[in-house]
């Protein structure tokens, strides 16, 4: 049950969104953040918090639902659905899914089941070709993966980080390595092909034989996909402040750099060719979802601390669940951080994101999206890095060499100037 909060409690500076102000664009990509943990890791810097009892859990659900109606009355809601109507805005139409945390699989069963059938009796999923749904793999059971298979989520993602217990220790992970192929085990057995698996390197005290075995250990699980992360110290995380304080050793970045080139040819050599500087899989197994970001498209988040973006309009929301509780309550989007890009300020995102991707910036898909030729608009970049050897520009598109990839982060940067 929705307890009404009054419009006049919500703060008179909390910024305003409109759905349906904002262009009348087909949105492509949903995103659910599930906010609750047991434990939150040391090196997490997404929001999330612990301990919540079940009722506050049943509560959240019913105001994603609450918040996704806030989206589902326009044109190009699902025939019939709840909400539906002439409304003009953005149409959430997605083609992806993805459950995002926190924990998403710590919702209980129960709870999860009525969210996804309320989700699919607001919005249209004739056209999704990809739901995801982050799992823990310390508390994954083959009755809740195949709940979740059977109502269409197509796409399990596992945080394995590492397959060494002391390292799963200094980063704060609550399961054990034989946690990992337990749970992917449960996942083909509830039906799921499409499986990732996500690992970190850079963790204080891992050398490249300890980080050779957990990428060994991911590659023997067989699954289609593996993301690979360096550790980074984010502020006012645990982890930070135990480097600032000196209690942890941070890995030299000479090291950090042949970790993840090793990753790199080693999931090349096992099928996996890099698509992003993250990401790897077979050919077709990418993360659709990801790619919706990577390429600059529509999406609209749910939950505290979701990003959105419609056509250079983009916000998140806040990342408090109280604040966010009495938004919804109060039937406003729980939006702040709100800007409208401007025309060059896009391109230079674009960009910068579509640089991360093996196939780099494509000139048909950024002139398609923004309008301007990339050979024109970044002349003196292809002038600076071409001959440097950190860029190859080619027919089709502008991409990293492996040169580039070393300094990917900075490359990007000067880009989106």
């Amino acid at each position: 049950m929705i307890i009404s909060v009054p419009l006049s409690l919500i703060p008179a500076n909390t910024p305003r969104i409109d759905p349906a102000a904002l262009p009348a664009a087909q949105v492509e990509g949903l995103y659910v953040h599930v906010p609750f943990c047991f434990h939150k890791c040391h090196y997490c810097d997404f929001y999330s918090i612990t301990q919540q009892p079940a009722e506050r859990m049943a509560q959240f659900v019913d105001l994603v639902l609450a918040e996704s109606d806030l989206w589902c009355g326009n044109e190009f809601a699902a025939p019939g659905a709840i909400g539906a109507s002439t409304r003009t805005g953005p149409g959430v139409r997605p083609r992806t899914i993805f459950f995002g945390g926190g924990t998403p699989s710590l919702l209980p069963l129960e709870a999860m089941h009525r969210l996804l059938v309320g989700l699919r009796q607001r919005i249209d999923f004739s056209d999704t070709q990809e739901w995801t749904v982050e799992v823990n793999p310390a508390t994954a059971e083959l009755d809740y993966c195949q709940m979740l298979r059977e109502m269409g989520v197509d796409r399990l993602s596992f945080g394995a980080q590492s397959f060494r217990p002391s390292e799963l220790q200094i980063l704060e992970r609550h399961h054990d390595p034989e946690d990992v192929p337990r749970t992917v085990e449960i996942a083909r057995k509830a039906g799921f092909t499409r499986i990732n698996v996500d690992l970190i390197y850079a963790i204080p005290g891992q050398d490249m034989e300890s980080w050779s075995q957990s990428l060994q250990a991911a590659i023997s699980l067989g699954t289609p996909h593996i993301s690979c992360y360096n550790l980074t110290y984010e502020p006012n995380t645990p982890m930070a402040v135990k480097k600032r304080l000196g209690r942890i050793i941070p890995v030299e970045e000479d090291v950090e750099l042949q970790m993840l080139h090793h990753a790199r040819k080693a999931l090349a050599g096992a099928g996996m060719p890099a698509y992003e500087i993250s990401n790897y899989a077979r050919p077709g197994e990418e993360c659709r979802h990801n790619l919706v970001y990577w390429t600059g498209g529509n999406y609209i988040g749910l939950g505290p601390s979701a990003a959105s973006h419609v056509e250079g309009h983009r916000w998140k929301n806040r990342p408090h669940l109280s604040q966010w509780e009495d938004a919804i309550s109060a039937g406003v989007v729980p939006a702040q951080d709100v800007e409208q890009l401007s025309p060059m300020r896009r391109a230079g995102e674009l960009a910068m994101l579509m640089l991360r991707l093996s196939r780099g910036i494509r000139f048909d898909d950024f002139c398609a999206k923004t309008g301007r030729d990339p050979r024109e608009l970044y002349s003196d970049q292809i002038a600076r890095f071409a001959p440097a050897g950190l860029i190859d520009v080619t027919s089709d598109g502008i991409v990293l060499t492996e040169r580039g990839v070393n300094v990917a982060d900075a490359l990007a940067g000067e880009f989106l100037v």
